[in-house]
């Protein structure tokens, strides 16, 4: 299993300008392109978990080793 880092732009839906990655590991055994096919229920799940906030765009990507999670 690798660890994938799901990361959302996501912006201040009452100031669009206003905007910040968020990250999101989670546990895949496959590619980064499966995670990109199982991201969007993910995405829905944070979004409503998260509602002045608004996903302007995100990407899949392995984590940076040096960077702790």
């Amino acid at each position: 299993m690798n660890m994938v880092d799901l990361i959302l732009t996501v912006c201040l839906t009452a100031n669009p300008t206003h905007c910040r990655d968020e990250h999101l590991y989670f546990q895949s055994s496959g590619s980064l392109v499966q995670c990109m096919y199982t991201a969007p229920p993910e995405i829905a799940k944070w979004t409503q978990q998260h509602p002045a906030l608004t996903v302007v765009r995100w990407k899949c990507a392995f984590p940076v080793k040096e960077k702790s999670i």
